[in-house]
C-alpha cells in the first residue's frame, strides 16, 4: 500500500461529476490498484475513490507550482485526476496477507443458515460454495441459478454502503473469470439502509432483507404473546 500526504485538487467524471478544490489530503493507493482520497476525519469513508479494475497514469510536471498529475481510470467512462501541488510524505507499507473479516456470532449464523437455505433469498439458487476465495477476500456465498449463471452474495447484520462496494469488488474480480461466466450479485442483510440500496440499484446489484428468527424457525416475539 502507497500512503501520500500532499496538498492536492481532485476532478471525477462520470456517472456524475465531483471537484474537490486544493487542500491537504492523504492519498491511498492499495495493491489492487484502487485509489481513495481522504481527509482528516469522516471516519473510514473517503472524499472520493475509483475501485479496482482500474489503471494509473502518473506525470511529472516542469512547472514550479506542480509536482505530478494522475489520472486515474476504470474500465467503463469514469476517470479520477489528482492534480498534485506539493507532496508532504510519500511511503510504502507491506500490510502482509490479510487473514480476511472475522464476522460476528450472528452475521457468522446467517451464513450458515443462508448457505443451508440459498432459494430464501432467490428461489432458484444452489450452493456452490461457502467463503469462495477471490485474491482480495472471500466471498460469503457463491450460489448458481436454475439458468446455469453464478450469483455471489454478500451477508451483514446492518448493509450499508461499504458492504455493497465491497460486494462490487468481489463482483469486478468474479467477472473475469471465464469459468464462471456471467456473476450477479445479491446483497443480503437483516436492515438496508436506503443509500445502499441506492447504491446498490446503480452497481445492478440485488438487495435481500432475511429474518434471522425465521430462518432459525422461532417465530417472532410479536406472535407468540397472543
Amino acid at each position: 500500500m502507497r500512503l501520500i500526504v500532499a496538498t492536492c485538487q481532485v476532478d471525477y467524471s462520470g456517472r456524475l461529476t465531483a471537484h474537490l478544490p486544493m487542500a491537504k489530503r492523504l492519498v491511498m493507493v492499495k495493491s489492487d490498484g484502487s485509489v481513495s482520497i481522504h481527509s482528516d476525519g469522516g471516519a473510514y469513508k473517503p472524499l472520493n475513490w475509483m475501485t479496482a479494475p482500474c489503471t494509473l497514469v502518473i506525470e511529472h510536471q516542469p512547472d514550479d507550482k506542480l509536482e505530478q498529475i494522475w489520472t486515474v481510470r476504470n474500465q467503463g467512462a469514469d476517470q479520477l485526476r489528482i492534480v498534485i501541488a506539493g507532496v508532504e510524505s510519500d511511503i510504502d507499507v507491506d500490510l502482509g496477507v490479510d487473514p480476511g473479516l472475522v464476522k460476528d456470532g450472528v452475521e457468522k449464523h446467517l451464513q450458515e443458515l443462508l448457505a443451508a437455505h440459498p432459494q430464501t433469498l432467490r428461489s432458484d439458487l444452489s450452493l456452490v460454495q461457502r467463503e469462495y476465495y477471490t485474491a482480495i477476500g472471500p466471498v460469503d456465498l457463491l450460489c448458481r441459478s436454475s439458468s446455469g449463471t453464478h450469483v455471489a452474495v454478500e451477508i451483514k447484520r446492518r448493509g450499508e454502503i461499504d458492504g455493497v462496494e465491497q460486494l462490487t469488488r468481489y463482483l469486478d474480480l468474479l467477472r473475469r473469470d471465464p469459468l464462471l461466466g456471467t456473476v450477479d450479485g445479491i446483497f443480503a442483510a437483516q436492515v438496508i439502509t436506503q443509500q445502499a440500496r441506492t447504491l446498490a440499484k446503480d452497481r445492478g446489484i440485488a438487495c435481500v432483507t432475511v429474518d434471522y428468527d425465521e430462518l432459525r424457525g422461532i417465530e417472532p416475539e410479536f406472535d407468540r404473546l397472543f
